[in-house]
């Protein structure tokens, strides 16, 4: 059998280097071969065809002539656009239809296509999608360090050096943190993210910098805050008002503010609840999100079948 139908590199062939990459196939290397980085085989057009076509389909519905709901999009119109479907992605993921996937894969393409066209207009700091893409190539390549770092030709321990034995996800954060002068780990976690998902990243980011946090005794605090007197907004706001006297002896006002204060405690004890529940899912090396999102595809199903009598 061939070089070629096994997919393994030619004699003499260039090995692939992603540093010096220009997305043509090494010298020496056919089309169809599959380079060592695990590059699938092209059966047809050159790698890259159907990017390129979008690229003119998108240019196009952005010009003159074109789209007008396109042509009125920013950045921040399509930002809802850019949540959903990465939120339709992930369901499509966990739902094993690969079909719906492969669509849904596009949809957030088109995402990534969408901006990068808007980015090409702006006055002072233009910038397209090939810029967006070496960007991406230059940072994977600087952040493993273990995949594209010369390595020594002759290890003095007499083990080869793959990287087996370095804290991927450390090197990572370490690599992250140099490149954009960060101070905290938590630096970078975005504050709009879901508070499951947020509360594993939290918990996760410190984990990996060695940062010890007690959960249980910070959830316990959580709700002694809430239990102290005047510790929250809501009673402070409740307490304003006229001073009507009840029959208890007490006013309308203080009365109210009793009510929110104990609400305010009972939504404390809910959240510290739930922080240890992320906790112990960490722990367990669960994804909370996704466990939520598994039992909700089951109360979905409930909620039909009910609905369906």
């Amino acid at each position: 059998m061939t070089a070629e139908g096994t997919g393994a590199r030619p004699s003499g062939a260039r090995p692939f280097d992603a540093r010096s990459f220009d997305g043509m196939p090494p010298d020496g290397m056919p089309p169809d071969a599959v380079p060592p980085a695990g590059r699938p085989p092209v059966t047809g057009d050159a790698p890259g065809r159907g990017v390129r076509r979008l690229v003119e389909v998108m240019d196009t519905l952005r010009s003159p002539g074109g789209c007008p709901w396109d042509a009125q999009q920013t950045h921040r119109s399509l930002v809802p656009y850019v949540l959903e479907e990465a939120h339709e992605l992930a369901e499509a993921i966990e739902s094993g239809d690969r079909v719906e996937m492969r669509e849904e894969l596009g949809d957030v393409l088109l995402q990534v296509l969408f901006h990068a066209r808007l980015a090409q207009e702006h006055p002072t700091d233009p910038f397209d999608l090939d810029d967006v893409a070496d960007g991406l190539t230059a940072k994977l390549v600087r952040r493993h360090p273990h995949v594209f770092a010369p390595v020594d030709p002759a290890p003095t321990d007499g083990q080869p050096h793959d990287g087996g034995s370095v804290d991927l996800h450390a090197q990572w954060d370490r690599i992250k943190k140099d490149e954009k002068n960060r101070t905290s780990v938590l630096d970078g976690i975005p504050v709009g993210q879901g508070a499951l998902a947020r509360g594993a990243k939290v918990l996760s980011r410190a984990h990996r910098a060695g940062v010890r946090v007690d959960t249980d005794r910070v959830a316990a605090d959580h709700v002694a805050a809430a239990s102290a007197p005047g510790s929250g907004s809501r009673t402070e706001n409740a307490s304003c008002g006229d001073a009507e006297v009840t029959e208890a002896g007490g006013t309308a006002a203080e009365a109210t503010a009793a009510g929110v204060a104990e609400a305010g405690v009972a939504e404390a004890e809910v959240g510290a609840r739930l922080l240890r529940l992320v906790a112990e899912a960490a722990s367990a090396g669960v994804d909370a999100e996704a466990a939520l999102r598994s039992a909700l595809r089951s109360l979905d199903t409930a909620v039909r079948a009910a609905e369906a009598g």
